[in-house]
């Protein structure tokens, strides 16, 4: 059998290269995280299509979840352990994948098996989209004057020239609807998820400047 990766579904779209922080009390999930950080290994992140982040009973059984095919794993950068049945982590997005053969074993973990997507190429950011590097910049720039370095939503390695991870930081931060986010993140073109992050940034500053 091949190996199979533990699921994390969330309300919530993980990027590449994305900084997500999580609090995890739910059994199903404790055992998880311990043994990811024990082992070094990641989980997938993946966005829900039906159900809840917290397994909710229906009846007898527990209701459905269903989730998105396309995922990004996730790295645990941080883990925090301060009290029984209540674990802190802060994670980073790695690599995208498609979920095969999802499973959900009896105490309610998701597993599958995952075929790896391509990174993104390394695209730089044209000169007619520069514009949407200094404006996330001064965004950050901003933050960083109100907040611990470990809250900001934008982790270092700063990457402000290339399309796909300032594309991905846009995404994460813009106002949309789940669906919306979960298109961009799928979309194997990072000159392309960049153009539609640009003009979603162009809509909401002329929709602002009225």
């Amino acid at each position: 059998m091949a190996t199979e990766t533990p699921l994390f579904p969330l309300r919530s779209v993980l990027f590449p290269g994305g900084h997500l922080p999580l609090r995890i009390f739910e059994p199903r999930y404790l055992d998880m995280v311990q043994r990811c950080h024990a082992q070094g290994t990641p989980f997938g992140v993946v966005a829900l299509t039906d159900g809840d982040e917290v397994r909710r009973r229906d009846g007898e059984g527990f209701r459905r979840e269903a989730f998105q095919a396309v995922g990004t794993l996730a790295r645990i950068e941080h883990f925090e352990h301060g009290q029984p049945g209540l674990i802190h982590i802060r994670t980073r997005g790695a690599q995208r994948f498609r979920v095969h053969e999802p499973r959900c074993l009896s105490h309610g973990l998701w597993v599958g098996q995952l075929e790896l997507l391509p990174d993104d190429a390394a695209v730089p950011v044209p000169d007619d989209l520069a514009q949407s590097a200094r404006q996330l910049q001064d965004l950050l720039a901003g933050w960083t004057e109100r907040a611990a370095a470990e809250d900001l939503p934008i982790q270092p390695p700063y990457q402000w020239r290339d399309a796909g991870w300032l594309a991905n930081r846009w995404a994460e931060l813009l106002p949309m609807l789940l669906g919306e986010r979960q298109r961009l993140m799928a979309l194997d073109n990072p000159l392309l998820r960049l153009e539609l992050v640009v003009d979603r940034l162009d809509a909401i500053s002329d929709s602002a400047s009225r």
